[in-house]
């Protein structure tokens, strides 16, 4: 996956995650002082099957974390995910620190 790359794009209030040099799909956030809630993961149809979704999570995840901050997974794809990698249960909202 080394032509994948992840970025925050605040102005979108999304991540996104690229491959092949275009956009393969995003994950949509609502961001306050401490806490981000995802809201809509989507991987375009013809990108699927790559792990980009996996990678994208990741990514996501691991920025929220040097930000200090919390999430909230109402995404059923990030709640999956995050029940699936266990070490990063601490990054959700109301879990024992």
């Amino acid at each position: 996956m080394a032509n994948d790359d992840v970025v925050d794009a605040r102005d979108r209030r999304r991540y996104e995650i690229t491959a092949d040099g275009k956009v393969a799909g995003f994950a949509e956030y609502i961001l306050t002082d401490e806490l981000v809630t995802f809201t809509h993961t989507e991987i375009d149809p013809a990108f699927e099957g790559r792990g980009l979704g996996g990678a994208l999570v990741r990514a996501a995840l691991d920025d929220v974390r040097s930000r200090g901050l919390k999430v909230l997974p109402l995404c059923p794809f990030v709640k999956g995910w995050i029940q699936r990698h266990r070490d990063y249960a601490d990054l959700v909202y109301g879990s024992a620190e």
